[in-house]
């Protein structure tokens, strides 16, 4: 892999940067350095503008000879987006344009390309290109690793042309008004294992590992959805604490507010209100967790009423739309972070749920829609760290799980945080994914995610897989799918969470929680993948094993070990 050059463009005109020079232009200069480091490099580019100008494109350019046993790690816009290693003759597709109005805010397709060719790759905030062996086309340990260490100046996104032998490392600054030194991007590039260089990429970051513990418990959405009460949370908790389950934290999702926005206009389903939720909770031991989605309403709550001047806008002074959800009353709106009001209300608002009503862990969901619209003198990026800290600094020494947030500007300030997409009640949903939704409820797409981001575990956050599913009514997996799903969620997982009822669970469901839950605290080593046909290999009380889980609907024969579609076990290895 070579560094090239930098190309800055803006108001009509076109700058070159060389490797570590500095270019002095009328109106700026720039400052593009280069520093040897473990192994690797660290590339830093900061702009130093005279006055005002405005920023149309700005990359850095690097050469690599592409090679068809190579895959390349693409790490999907936020939580939900598909992430993968995809093979360099691949193409990621966008969502279907009959859909992108109402799903498409969700992920990045309104502000990044998607050519329609071969090796046409994208990933955000970091990537990988690892190398396997030519016969076998067995993964190697060793990747080349590409991170950025400022996503809090704007989202960086590296652009792969395989097909070209060319990488792109763009940062996501389109239209933004600059008039003061702006460190723009910042990178590290590393060649080694892959433990090896995701530890010296955090430790460059400045990203201490999680202070929070793994976590294990139950959530209410996977079963109930939105038509919760106060009689099922209690009736779960009891089911829960006859078991006499060693679980940490009991947690009441989306259905609880009367609107999205009216996060404290409480349905009459919970007549003596949330802080006794909480206070039964504790009584049994357990943390107690609360959902909201702080940067949303929807349009028929009385926060959208009462408050239009709260709603994003666009440059055209129309209401940002963040999505539609059939769930709620349809399209819901972001509220605009940057607005006073929204600020001392939200302040409000998590004061009451963890201080008045004593919540231990607010799940905030979401998130993306806070940096739909940026002002012109701030990036996505930008916007959505700012945020990030803005409910960090709320929430304190309590527990934030973060979800539908772009990664990288999640780093260290949350203690868990999604990393796939919502579990299905189906292995696929065969309409969604004709729809090609890269953000859509899939329980294959939440897995590969899973698969996928296992390396940020205990690193960046502690990574939550979404929920296990045991139970046999409403629900249509299989048992060999429910054993996988539970399987790799206990091994890459430190957020275990099911909503099942677990008063319904026969004596053979019991054993193969059991069975499977053992694997809990395992040390990961490595994760490999053939076409949806894995290998996890971890050590367990200093004994080595390796899972097989295949994903497929086919039949698969790896190493000897054959395997039914969707069966996953567990074997012995040697040190």
């Amino acid at each position: 892999m070579r560094v090239d050059k930098a190309v800055l463009k803006y108001q009509n005109r076109i700058v070159e940067i060389p490797v570590g020079e500095k270019i002095f232009e009328e109106d700026l200069y720039i400052d593009f350095s280069v520093e040897n480091i473990n192994k690797g490099q660290r590339l830093q580019l900061t702009i130093h503008p005279k006055k005002t100008i405005k920023i149309d494109y700005l990359a850095i350019e690097l050469y690599h000879p592409y090679q068809l046993n190579e895959r390349i790690f693409c790490n999907g816009f936020q939580s939900w987006t598909e992430t993968r290693e995809f093979r360099p003759d691949e193409k990621i597709v966008p969502i279907r344009p009959i859909v992108q109005k109402r799903f498409g805010t969700f992920g990045d397709y309104d502000f990044c390309e998607y050519p329609n060719r071969e090796g046409c790759l994208h990933s955000w905030t970091y990537t990988y290109i690892r190398q396997c062996d030519n016969a076998t086309m067995q993964q190697c340990d060793n990747v080349v690793l590409l991170g950025s260490l400022n996503e809090f100046t704007g989202y960086t996104l590296f652009r792969h042309e395989a097909s070209k032998d060319e990488l792109y490392i763009e940062k996501d600054c389109a239209g933004l008004e600059l008039d003061h030194s702006y460190p723009a991007l910042d990178i590290f590039i590393g060649k080694g294992t892959e433990k090896q260089q995701f530890d010296n990429y955090f430790k460059l970051a400045n990203i201490s590992p999680p202070k929070a513990k793994p976590i294990i418990g139950w959530t209410s959405w996977y079963h109930y959805y939105t038509n919760i009460s106060e009689q099922i949370i209690l009736d779960n908790l009891a089911a829960f604490t006859k078991q006499q389950l060693a679980i940490d934290i009991f947690q009441i999702d989306d259905g609880y507010a009367r609107r999205m926005g009216d996060w404290l206009s409480i349905k009459p389903n919970f007549p003596n209100g949330m802080s006794y939720i909480s206070r039964k909770i504790h009584e049994e031991n357990y943390k107690a967790g609360l959902w909201l989605a702080p940067f949303i309403c929807e349009k028929k709550s009385a926060l959208f009423k009462q408050h239009p001047d709260w709603i994003l806008k666009d440059r055209n002074g129309k209401p940002v739309r963040a999505g539609w959800n059939p769930l709620w009353s349809g399209w819901f709106y972001a509220l605009d972070f940057y607005n006073q009001n929204v600020q001392n209300y939200l302040i409000n608002v998590l004061n009451t749920v963890l201080q008045k009503w004593n919540y231990d862990m607010v799940k905030l969901d979401f998130l993306y829609a806070v940096a739909l619209a940026p002002p012109p003198n701030k990036t996505r990026g930008q916007v959505m760290h700012e945020a990030m800290s803005f409910l960090r600094n709320i929430v304190g020494n309590k527990l934030i799980l973060g979800c539908g947030v772009p990664l990288g500007s999640s780093f260290g300030l949350v203690d868990y945080c999604r990393i796939g997409a919502d579990v299905h009640l189906r292995w696929e949903h065969q309409l969604l994914k004709w729809l090609r939704g890269r953000e859509r409820v899939s329980t294959i797409l939440s897995l590969q995610n899973t698969l996928s981001r296992w390396q940020l575990d205990g690193r960046a956050f502690y990574n939550d897989p979404d929920v296990f599913i045991l139970r046999k009514s409403k629900q249509k997996l299989t048992h060999e799918q429910q054993c996988t799903l539970f399987l790799i969620n206990v091994l890459l997982g430190s957020v275990i969470f099911t909503s099942d009822n677990v008063s319904e669970y026969s004596e053979e469901t019991w054993e193969m929680y059991e069975r499977v839950l053992k694997w809990k605290d395992s040390q990961v080593e490595s994760v490999i993948d053939d076409d949806d046909f894995y290998e996890i290999h971890f050590t367990h009380k200093n004994e080595a094993y390796v899972a097989y889980c295949n994903l497929s609907d086919k039949n698969r024969v790896g190493k000897g070990v054959e395997m039914m579609p969707f069966q996953s076990q567990v074997r012995k290895r040697e040190l």
